[in-house]
């Protein structure tokens, strides 16, 4: 692992903690993408949403650069925006475009690692090198490297050039969807890193209560709708898939999160067959690189880097969701 100092690598532990309590740095690039290229929520204005103009990078084994890749699925953007996958190793050089440990390479900057892409949109560039990163091969500059804000460009910045018009983040169902969206990160998403990256023990079971609590509530909530808001189904429903679908095989046994599998949830477990069985949706899906990733690469969790070969999962079975209607 490591990190970039004023644009210079550092092999060094990426953790934070403050009292054993794990801490996710912010995301430093926050431009937005919009249809005539006005200026977003954050950032400034110029990117305009063009065929061909914008490249994404991800790892199929991280859970925030799979939602970026799950929208651009969705939306039938694969011919208007390009992307590199890196390795699912993330050793002392960070994420790398080793093919031969199953990267797709760097066919736009050429690069061997992340980190160099970075210092070419920031010289300076101090921080965390993450993905997912959306790059602007015109500006030759990172846009934004924030995935909820990548999803949302996705979702309707780019509709001029796809037939995919479903809205996932309708305007009446917005404020919702954002009171979901917050439950869900901080208990669920980032809980599950939470408990799996705490160094006390008040911090884990701090973390591992909240996780299990809000996945009791969930459970309950889909006990008598189909998806998180209704039955509509929208960016929520994509926000928390992304954990959902590596928890029994990586968060249960590397992050300590073994109270319950979801597995153990009848209405989660039906859920989560239900949305990976929507159309494109398993082919963004690799859970090989996600254990190697997980488990070969978190040597401060799992020191000898054995990955392990269960457990035996079966997403493609049937589920019960239909019987709420769509």
């Amino acid at each position: 692992m490591g990190l970039l100092v004023d644009g210079v690598w550092q092999d060094r532990p990426l953790l934070e903690s403050r009292d054993g309590r794990f801490v996710r740095p912010t995301t430093r690039f926050r431009n937005w993408v919009t249809p005539d290229g006005s200026a977003g929520p954050s950032g400034d204005g110029g990117f305009a949403a063009e065929p061909g103009r914008y490249h994404l990078y991800v790892a199929l084994s991280c859970p925030w650069a799979h939602r970026t890749v799950i929208f651009r699925k969705l939306k039938q953007l694969e011919d208007v925006i390009s992307m590199s996958v890196a390795s699912p190793m993330m050793l002392e050089q960070g994420w790398t475009f080793n093919e031969s440990e199953g990267s797709s390479g760097d066919a736009v900057n050429g690069k061997r690692t992340l980190a160099e892409v970075y210092v070419l949109a920031d010289p300076r560039f101090s921080g965390r090198v993450t993905v997912p990163a959306l790059w602007d091969k015109q500006r030759r500059s990172i846009v934004n490297n924030e995935s909820a804000e990548i999803i949302r460009m996705f979702n309707s910045a780019f509709n001029a050039f796809t037939a995919a018009k479903t809205d996932y983040y309708p305007e009446p169902l917005r404020a919702e969807i954002d009171r979901i969206n917050a439950l869900v990160y901080e208990t669920v998403n980032n809980g599950v890193y939470r408990s799996g990256f705490a160094t006390a023990q008040d911090a884990y079971e701090e973390a591992f209560l909240a996780l299990f609590d809000t996945l009791d509530r969930l459970e309950q909530r889909l006990s008598g709708q189909r998806y998180l808001v209704g039955n509509v189904l929208t960016e929520a429903d994509w926000r928390l898939f992304t954990t959902l679908i590596r928890f029994d095989a990586v968060y249960y046994s590397h992050f300590k999160c073994n109270l319950r599998r979801i597995t153990d949830y009848p209405n989660l477990s039906n859920y989560l067959r239900d949305l990976y069985q929507a159309p494109g949706v398993a082919e963004t899906v690799s859970i090989d690189n996600i254990k190697r990733h997980y488990y070969g690469s978190m040597r401060q969790i799992n020191p000898s880097g054995i990955v392990p070969l269960g457990p035996q999962l079966d997403f493609t079975s049937a589920h019960d969701r239909a019987r709420f209607g769509r």
